[in-house]
């Protein structure tokens, strides 16, 4: 699974995916500090199972505050995108091509209104051009993908009588198009029989709804702390109802976070709140006391960062957290408690865990065992959130 971050420059992309990963990387307030697409780690909060088994759990990877466990995922921060960029402009070309493995879009705007659709700075610019833009400039990379090979592939399937769903699958496979997608648009637009006529339009409305399912987008209203943020979250809330935007500070939740790296406070991301640990200066003091009245105490889920993430990967894709355990044993041959968490697709079986465990215990699968509630479970049963299984093989 990998999460892009989208979004015209300048907006605090990059802000928001050191926020969440903590990595280095280069922010500034001009257009295309990003050159080359940053690659790092975030985390997903899910509710650790550690209190019902009246244990504490110690993680191989991610980490466990307070009974929150933080999950690893992979986030992608690409080049800024400008209108044009489709056809190439800015940085277009190279950004739409980092795009093509992320399988979800957090969309980040200045929903503030201080800088213009090519990240300049400016004073009352109105988001809801750079939501349309973007939708567009991805529509348009989606139509011309699909308009250059579209005459021949079409008639060839026409020809052969080939599974038309699975054919597009296959041919745009690069852009992680899943058959199951493809169908679910062919059921929901109205298109004619031979794809090979189709006008224009019809393509461009099949393009879209492939894109819109295929690469399904958060919208993360940055700097909603700012001047006319959160009169513009308002707005743009109505005048896109379709859409899930989230309000969010990444300046706020960065700083959140490098403090408590710090050891000055203690703070889990997502929460509310937080506690000082030290002596803070002046300046330090009147930071934090910012961020809890304009942030943490003005919106409902704080700086945002968290529920974005947690909207993306668990509310738009669908994935489930899946703990491996022992119905009779917690910890494994080290003595470590509940050392992983696992993300795995909707709609995922008992068997496909054990195949995402190890090949081995896939083929070998006998059963599965709930290690809450003891019972026994087939092949077919369909993962839960936050299960707790162990894999019985031969």
């Amino acid at each position: 699974m990998l999460i892009g971050i989208v979004g015209k420059p300048s907006v605090g992309k990059s802000t928001f995916f050191k926020a969440a990963t903590l990595a280095e990387v280069e922010i500034a307030s001009y257009p295309f500090t990003t050159i080359k697409a940053n690659h790092g780690v975030g985390y997903v909060k899910v509710e650790c199972i550690e209190r019902e088994f009246n244990v504490k759990c110690n993680p191989y990877h991610g980490f466990c505050i307070s009974g929150n466990r933080f999950v690893p995922v992979d986030l992608m921060d690409v080049a800024g995108l400008v209108p044009g960029a489709s056809e190439g402009k800015g940085l277009g070309n190279k950004f739409l091509d980092d795009l093509r493995q992320a399988d979800v879009f957090i969309h980040i705007i200045d929903i503030s209104g201080t800088t213009d659709i090519e990240g300049k700075p400016t004073k009352g610019h109105n988001p809801s051009i750079d939501l349309n833009f973007l939708e567009e400039e991805l529509d348009l990379w989606y139509y011309n993908l699909l308009t250059k090979v579209w005459k021949t592939f079409a008639r060839k399937l026409e020809i052969e009588h080939s599974n038309f769903a699975e054919a597009v699958a296959k041919q745009f496979s690069g852009l992680k198009v899943k058959e199951d997608q493809v169908k679910d648009v062919l059921l929901k637009v109205s298109l004619g029989d031979k794809p090979s006529l189709w006008k224009e339009s019809e393509l461009k409305h099949f393009a879209r709804e492939l894109r819109k399912i295929s690469k399904p987008m958060i919208v993360a209203a940055n700097k909603v702390d700012i001047e006319e943020g959160p009169k513009n979250y308002e707005k743009i809330k109505k005048e896109f109802p379709n859409l899930i935007i989230i309000p969010c500070s990444a300046d706020a939740e960065l700083a959140l976070r490098q403090a408590s790296k710090a050891g000055l406070i203690e703070y889990v991301p997502g929460e509310k709140n937080f506690k000082i640990l030290k002596n803070l200066n002046e300046k330090q003091k009147e930071a934090l006391e910012k961020i809890k009245e304009d942030v943490l105490e003005s919106f409902p889920e704080g700086t945002g960062i968290q529920k974005v993430l947690n909207t993306a990967v668990f509310d738009l894709l669908g994935y489930l957290p899946i703990f491996p355990a022992g119905a009779n044993k917690l910890g494994d041959s080290k003595g470590n408690i509940l050392p992983d968490c696992f993300l795995l697709p909707p709609g995922s079986t008992a068997l496909d865990f054990a195949y995402f465990l190890h090949t081995d215990f896939g083929k070998n699968f006998i059963k599965a065992i709930n290690a809450k509630t003891k019972m026994a479970l087939g092949k077919d049963y369909k993962l839960k959130s936050r299960d707790a299984l162990e894999i019985i093989t031969r």
